[in-house]
């Protein structure tokens, strides 16, 4: 594909890498209007095996909805190609690698690179190729594992055949001969977090310490080193079982204090990755939540029309916070207009006017669905009409969020939240 080529709705930018399977070009979508990466299979293997493989990929892809998994957003073919579109990253870690990574952010990956393992390995699936290559880097320091190419679903037994699968120096030695099994994205995971921290990549025959090892001790734990050390055994048995005891054993590791006290001094001042992930929820989603309050358990951002806190859970039956309105309801301690006759947010009884005048706002944005309704103007998540008390029937969304809640239909942030802040069930995956 050339630059400027037209290939179905999307115009070619650049060629963004190449595999042994496919092509991977950056694009942008005309009628959306955004960039996007397209993975298209080289045509000398466009053979039914490998168009099959492919739609293993797209099927495995979509099975799994999990925030630091790159999700697919359409597979089709266009003409006689076949070709898969993916939201457009930053960069991959092996990119990401080539300059200095603050062990910050780099633990910050960690954890993501973990869930995402972990959701798969939950899932049954065994990625069995996991490289730097494979890890796709988006703003936020958000971090997304791709490439389900030649994943396998795990039989009965927990092992299957794959030889030649994978890619050479991030292999695990069973792989290697044929029977990966979730030992071995282990492995491979080891491999890779060994080499973000000390520059290097251990090679077989794989004895400890590999090269590096002191350059990890100066910027970590020491439970790292033990963590890292256990993900490397060369006999499988020894290693985690699967990225969920991994993940498991990373979050007590984090929670061990340095024994360097200039570094634990250091820490009390780097924000760690649930400061990072609430700015950035702030950053994306604060003005339009109009999340201006904190909840007083978990000091989370949250907005007067939440009923329950979002990353704790606590309920909020009535709001403390500041209120962008004039005067407070006295049931629910919520904002209200001055020209509002019910209150917008709890079941509270009439409130009546406080004056005759019709104010005018931007934030009104849809109708009453009540046709005898006085005024039938609506902001965003108001669970009732305050100009003639009728519950909103409307599932009011979140803009750039596909999730909605099982329960009530609403719009929720998986990304973020644990509960749904309008009814209150657990967005626990």
């Amino acid at each position: 594909m050339k630059a400027r080529q037209i290939l179905g709705k999307y115009r070619i930018i650049s060629r963004l890498g190449e595999g042994g399977f496919a092509t991977v070009y950056r694009a942008y979508d005309m009628i959306e209007g955004i960039p996007v990466a397209l993975k298209i299979p080289h045509k000398r293997l466009l053979t039914k095996e490998v168009l099959e493989t492919f739609r293993k990929e797209v099927q495995l892809t979509a099975r799994l909805d999990h925030p630091s998994i790159l999700q697919m957003k359409n597979a089709s073919f266009i003409g006689r190609q076949f070709v898969v579109v993916y939201p457009l990253g930053e960069g991959t870690l092996e990119q990401r690698l080539n300059r200095r990574l603050s062990t910050k952010v780099a633990l910050g990956y960690v954890e993501q690179m973990l869930e995402a393992l972990a959701y798969a390995h939950q899932h049954r699936i065994i990625h069995c190729d996991i490289k730097p290559d494979n890890f796709i880097l988006f703003p936020g320091g958000r971090i997304r594992l791709a490439d389900f190419g030649i994943a396998k679903v795990v039989q009965r037994t927990g092992l299957l055949s794959a030889k030649g699968t994978g890619t050479l120096g991030y292999v695990a030695p069973e792989q290697a001969l044929g029977k990966p099994s979730f030992r071995s994205d282990v492995f491979s995971l080891g491999l890779v977090f060994y080499r973000m921290f000390s520059g290097h990549l251990p090679e077989w025959p794989y004895e400890w310490p590999p090269p590096g090892n002191r350059r990890i001790a100066e910027r970590v734990h020491a439970d790292f080193l033990t963590f890292t050390q256990r993900a490397l055994q060369v006999d499988e048995r020894k290693r985690y079982k699967d990225a969920i005891q991994m993940l498991a054993r990373f979050r007590r590791t984090r929670k061990q204090p340095s024994r360097d006290s200039r570094r634990r001094k250091s820490a009390r001042t780097t924000p760690d990755w649930r400061t990072v992930k609430l700015r950035d929820f702030r950053r994306s989603f604060g003005k339009e939540l109009s999340a201006t309050s904190t909840c007083g358990r978990c000091h989370g951002p949250i907005s007067e029309a939440m009923q329950y806190c979002p990353w704790c859970g606590a309920r909020r039956r009535v709001h403390r916070g500041a209120v962008p309105f004039p005067r407070r309801c006295n049931r629910c301690g919520r904002g209200v207009k001055l020209d509002w006759r019910f209150c917008a947010w709890c079941y509270g009884p009439a409130i009546g006017l406080s004056s005759n005048r019709s104010y005018s706002d931007t934030r009104y944005t849809a109708r009453c669905t009540n046709a005898s309704c006085r005024r039938r103007e609506l902001m965003p998540f108001m669970r009732y009409c305050p100009w003639c008390g009728r519950k909103v029937r409307r599932k009011w969304r979140i803009l750039d969020s596909k999730h909605k809640c099982d329960r009530c239909g609403w719009g929720v942030l998986h990304e973020y939240w644990s509960v749904c802040p309008w009814c209150g069930k657990s967005l626990a995956r």
